[in-house]
């Protein structure tokens, strides 16, 4: 059941007005059980201070039995969508995953179970298998072709931290990119068959000793193509071997989709997620990392 805030106040407030004789305990319970959702996240205390027009969804508590667990962190979820955090070494769809499992088929057993088989995870937008970060899924045919038709208004950014020092420390890269044999990107010269013109946007966050962290922006979403882009400004990103990162050690590639914005297909709500920057994420140390 979705309800609409009518006023600002506490969350505790707003449901026992809603439930009418529900007791303050009853709610309560409700709440720490993860049975409330406000704007798609759930929200387990009862004091949080809800907006007025917020939307605050409620599964009653009996039928969160029986409900199967998210196999990744949910960042947002509703009828109609469903965002997570995809780790680094989770592939997104194929059956060469963690247990021949991608995450595309986790998502889909998931979704599927806790609707009755009503709905399915389908997948708007990829990140490389190497990657961290925010993914989003519809949860129908209809919804996907929404967002589809509505993608690039969707604002991406990452978290990138690249070997050496960009030689300026804002600017924006473009290339036309194309795969090779090996199913490798690289640029082109534009007019090349199958060839995508990509472009990235980035800015300096912060320069340590031997690298820099950067914010980067796409405006297109070619497939590697950051990881193209920086290695060919000659800073790779860190643990980027397979484009030109330093191979004394196995690194996890520090480049982490943190933000994802985007108007909700239905509500037209402006949806914002974001990550922290993991506290790893500048320590570089000697020795191989383990994180698949």
């Amino acid at each position: 059941m979705k309800i609409k805030a009518g006023k600002t106040d506490k969350l505790i407030n707003i449901l026992l007005e809603e439930f009418g004789t529900a007791s303050r305990t009853k709610v309560k319970k409700l709440i720490s059980t993860s049975c409330i959702r406000l704007n798609g996240k759930i929200v387990k205390k009862s004091e949080t201070i809800i907006s007025e027009g917020d939307y605050l969804e409620y599964t009653k508590f009996k039928d969160e039995k029986g409900k199967m667990q998210a196999p990744y962190p949910i960042l947002f979820e509703d009828e109609h969508l469903v965002a997570i955090h995809k780790p680094a070494g989770a592939l997104m769809h194929g059956e060469t995953g963690k247990n021949n499992e991608s995450v595309l088929k986790a998502m889909n057993k998931y979704v599927k179970t806790n609707s009755w088989g009503k709905q399915q995870a389908i997948i708007i937008h990829r990140l490389d298998r190497e990657v961290s970060g925010i993914v989003i899924m519809a949860k129908n045919e209809n919804i996907l072709a929404e967002m589809k038709d509505n993608w690039t208004n969707t604002e991406k950014l990452y978290y990138a931290l690249v070997e050496g020092k960009p030689k300026t420390a804002e600017g924006t890269i473009t290339s036309w990119i194309a795969k090779d044999f090996q199913q490798k990107v690289k640029s082109v010269p534009e007019g090349t068959p199958d060839a995508k013109y990509a472009i990235t946007h980035y800015r300096t966050i912060e320069v340590m000793e031997n690298y820099t962290l950067l914010e980067v922006k796409l405006e297109t979403g070619r497939k590697n193509q950051i990881r193209l882009h920086f290695s060919e400004m000659g800073c790779p990103i860190v643990g980027d071997r397979r484009y030109g990162a330093d191979a004394t050690f196995e690194r996890q590639i520090r480049l982490l989709a943190f933000s994802l914005t985007f108007k909700h297909p239905i509500s037209q709500d402006l949806i914002k997620l974001k990550l922290p920057l993991p506290k790893f994420f500048t320590s570089i140390t000697e020795g191989n990392e383990k994180y698949k």
